[in-house]
């Protein structure tokens, strides 16, 4: 069924992409909280929507494939937004890094969903732990305002370096995973 719960907060997540742009341009004093409150409600979305698929035997083909997409189509967005405000050399490193491993990544799943081997780069939990490190990371870059004597933004530039990190070490992870699969493919 392809409008269940889970399939609906993916699509909600996917909606709420062009809104994150169109708040980050606004000025208005409201509108950089706002979109980084809009990206941390999406990056929950994203624990909900896999927890009510399997908790309510809801899995699809459909939210199997849209799911991915929306994670990486919104961290994508919202590091290319935050890098066309903050060109400084780690930001802009570290959202190539987080960019390029999760097309690698995603290139390399659909290659062994090809050859039958798709489990062996299921996501782990340090997969896990990066999302959540950029999900915190993102949101507070995006919110840019201080809260309460906190420097949120720099938290945020330090908790999405550490993404960076783990998503590089979570790379190399998968790919040593696949790559008895890999080398023994013929072209």
């Amino acid at each position: 069924m392809p409008w269940n719960l889970p399939n609906t907060l993916t699509w909600l997540r996917i909606c709420a992409v062009p809104l994150i742009v169109l708040l980050f341009y606004v000025h208005a004093p409201w509108a950089d909280p706002a979109a980084g409150l809009l990206f941390a409600a999406a990056g929950i979305t994203d624990s909900l929507d896999g927890y009510f698929a399997r908790r309510w035997q809801q899995t699809s083909r459909l939210g199997a494939f849209l799911d991915p997409v929306a994670d990486k189509l919104i961290v994508a967005v919202a590091l290319v937004l935050l890098v066309s405000r903050d060109a400084h050399t780690l930001i802009v490193l570290t959202a190539a890094i987080i960019i390029s491993r999760e097309i690698t990544i995603s290139a390399l799943r659909e290659w062994m969903a090809e050859i039958g081997q798709r489990r062996k780069v299921a996501v782990s939990q340090l997969g896990k732990y990066k999302t959540i490190l950029q999900v915190a990371g993102l949101s507070m870059m995006l919110y840019r305002h201080d809260l309460v004597g906190m420097p949120l933004y720099r938290i945020g530039v330090w908790l999405t370096m550490v993404a960076a990190l783990a998503t590089l070490v979570s790379m190399v992870m998968y790919l040593r995973a696949a790559w008895p699969d890999l080398r023994h493919q013929k072209a």
